[in-house]
């Protein structure tokens, strides 16, 4: 029976705790609990795992970097470990050349020993150590400066359309006067005027297959001049108000032509057979761009709308509402697979990507009414405001190397400081742009 007792020794070393605790002020003598110090640490011990937990190991990422020195080294290929095979994509790079995720990924994986429990999933102290140290943004390629060297009169009205022939010999204007102008490119010297139009000409665009210049005007008039012998050979009716914009296909015999009726019309441009009404839109489309690959066309409407569009179906693909205020220009890069939008309002540049029309970023810092945008192979973005004012942005980060003012000519009004179009020559080194003073002023890259 004496065996099967359970034993008593915690509770003798509880009731001497207690007898000292009640009787150690009056007692001479200290008792020495080796349990009461036992208790002591581990208690302890358990309020710093508590609180503590977290900030007593260094997250994987930063151990690693620590561990190598001045940075994490670039990973062996193209792609981090572990990461799924298939089409490379810009994303936006740490300061060693690394993303964020590829930091993660490597450091998970070349780490030694185990990973704490407390980093396997996570948390949110190891994330934003990582995004304060890693994230931070590209830095932008470099620009040479531009300078306007030509100013070019002839026009009787605001210029409102420019557009540069795929030889790069000369390139056509048209403007409120209700006359397209052809220009020498390297002169500046005037070629020939154009007549035809009975109302301001909004929109140009030259083939580069054919020998055709299209035209289109606020007269509803769409038109195609043969250069051959400078004359009108088609007429493409169908519009119900003034036409503010028209494109060219790169690839097919197709022209697109958009304006204030709010819709986009396709047009076969041999038959002049209209082949869709693109309709979506609830006020004017200020612009239209078309290029090879889905979204094959581009509207950017006053109802503060961009949509891309099925060709082949003649329907929406997509609508993008985050602009504000009305879309008045579209540029479409030539070698990237993107393109950018302007309205007016704070935040009113935006980058997306295709096919989807993704939002890449913002350019930030022109507040002004943005009537034109274009976009060079070199990544040189520019933006040309209703008040005159310009800039040029580094297209892939959409930060700014250079603004400036366009200046009225002699005889024009502070107020007619506006741009309204602008384009870049075949080679991206000139920089055309029209504007309400009348004039056309040409920009050059200073090499």
């Amino acid at each position: 029976m004496a065996d099967s007792l359970p034993p008593i020794d915690h509770l003798v070393r509880r009731s001497v705790k207690r007898a000292h605790a009640l009787f150690s002020a009056e007692q001479a003598f200290v008792v020495t609990d080796d349990a009461n110090e036992r208790s002591t640490k581990v208690r302890l011990a358990s309020k710093i795992e508590s609180e503590y937990r977290n900030a007593k190991t260094l997250p994987a990422a930063l151990l690693a970097q620590q561990k190598g020195g001045a940075g994490p080294a670039r990973p062996a290929g193209p792609q981090a470990p572990g990461a799924a095979a298939g089409p490379q994509r810009k994303l936006i790079e740490g300061p060693m050349g690394q993303t964020v995720e590829a930091l993660s990924s490597q450091a998970l994986t070349t780490t030694g020993g185990p990973t704490p429990i407390s980093h396997a999933q996570p948390t949110l102290l190891s994330s934003s150590l990582i995004r304060r140290r890693e994230a931070r943004q590209v830095k932008p390629d470099y620009h040479a400066p531009w300078k306007l060297v030509r100013v070019i009169s002839g026009h009787l009205g605001w210029v409102r359309a420019a557009a540069v022939e795929p030889g790069n010999k000369w390139f056509a204007t048209g403007a409120g006067d209700r006359v397209i102008k052809i220009w020498d490119l390297a002169s500046g010297e005037l070629k020939l005027s154009l007549t035809g139009h009975i109302s301001t000409v909004r929109g140009l665009a030259v083939s580069p297959r054919h020998p055709y210049l299209f035209s289109c005007g606020e007269d509803k008039m769409v038109k195609c001049w043969d250069l051959e012998t400078n004359k009108v050979i088609r007429h493409y009716h169908g519009h119900l108000s003034g036409v503010y914009s028209l494109a060219l296909h790169p690839t097919l015999d197709v022209l697109v032509t958009a304006g204030r009726d709010a819709s986009a019309r396709v047009w076969d441009m041999r038959t002049k057979a209209q082949v869709h009404v693109l309709t979506g839109h609830t006020a004017t489309i200020a612009d239209v761009k078309c290029q090879e690959s889905d979204p094959q066309v581009i509207t950017g409407s006053m109802d503060s709308t961009v949509r891309l569009w099925d060709l082949a179906a003649g329907k929406t693909m997509t609508t993008l509402t985050q602009h504000h205020k009305s879309v008045r220009s579209i540029a479409i890069h030539p070698t990237e697979y993107s393109f950018a939008t302007a309205s007016a309002g704070g935040n009113n540049i935006k980058k997306w990507a295709c096919p989807n029309g993704t939002f890449v970023h913002n350019f930030s810092g022109h507040d002004a009414v943005i009537n034109s945008i274009s976009v060079n192979p070199d990544g040189v973005f520019f933006s040309g405001g209703d008040d005159g004012t310009l800039t040029w942005w580094d297209y892939k980060t959409g930060l700014p190397f250079q603004s400036g003012e366009d200046l009225p000519q002699p005889g024009s009004l502070d107020a007619e400081a506006g741009i309204f179009c602008s384009t870049f020559d075949q080679t991206g080194t000139r920089l055309i742009t029209g504007g309400a003073d009348k004039t056309i002023k040409i920009y050059a890259e200073q090499g």
